[in-house]
């Protein structure tokens, strides 16, 4: 009588319609952490790969740079101009013995010689820029990756009577350069027509005064003859406010 009640007693359990209902909630529920355990997973992967898009970004404008910065460099030693390359890879320096400016004047020297090196550099970097990114048939070009190209005018320490003094005279070296390099040398598209990864001009002028002078103490006429220069400056595309944004937004989710 025991074994027949027991028995009874479980079939009346497994037939229990709140048993199976039970079961398939416990079910469903595991359903559920699965799928959305699985979305976490894929939308933590696209927020890796984005991210991981972003950082390679910036390393393929880095990467630009210096290989503008090297290969201008290399081409013009080989044509017997010397450059210089200086603040950490960011910067093309046309040193004293390639081109110096009379003491107060703005004006390029009156040097056949330093007019043409003037115009191999001016050449040399144009086609360096123009180059493919990475030589395998990307549509992008290097000046591409660059936000600005600055022309950078230096004087020594000795004051300039002229109007606006040492910044004015120091900005309007930058401006003979660049004036000489859009006008007078023969390449396509001119300087003043490249454009840079967000569609603005890629070339600037910009004057130091006598606050970046590579011989701050100018004990010779030597040395204050090396500060009246010009440098090259590339800055590179950098994320804009609104991609730290999205960025941010993307990681807080």
């Amino acid at each position: 009588m025991r074994g027949v009640s027991r028995s009874k007693n479980r079939t009346v359990d497994e037939e229990n319609p709140y048993w199976v209902s039970f079961s398939d909630l416990m079910s469903a529920l595991l359903v559920v952490f699965i799928l959305a355990a699985v979305a976490l997973i894929i939308e933590l992967t696209q927020k890796q790969d984005q991210f991981t898009q972003d950082i390679q970004k910036l390393k393929n404008a880095e990467q630009a740079r210096r290989d503008i910065l090297h290969e201008i460099r290399d081409e013009l030693a080989k044509q017997n101009v010397i450059v210089l390359i200086a603040d950490n890879d960011t910067v093309l320096r046309i040193p004293e013995s390639t081109l110096s400016f009379d003491s107060d004047k703005d004006e390029l020297p009156n040097d056949p010689a330093v007019v043409e090196s003037v115009r191999i550099i001016g050449e040399v970097l144009h086609k360096a820029i123009n180059q493919p990114f990475d030589h395998s048939g990307s549509e992008l070009k290097r000046f591409e990756y660059l936000d600005t190209v600055f022309i950078e005018g230096h004087t020594d320490s000795l004051r300039s009577y002229r109007r606006k003094g040492n910044w004015g005279l120091s900005t309007f070296r930058a401006i003979s350069l660049w004036e000489f390099w859009n006008e007078s040398i023969d390449v396509y598209p001119q300087m003043g027509e490249l454009r840079n990864g967000y569609g603005k001009v890629l070339f600037s002028v910009s004057g130091y005064a006598a606050t970046r002078r590579v011989n701050v103490d100018e004990i010779t006429p030597e040395d204050r003859r090396s500060n009246r220069r010009i440098d090259i400056r590339f800055t590179v595309k950098r994320p804009e406010l609104a991609d730290f944004e999205a960025v941010s937004e993307r990681a807080s989710q």
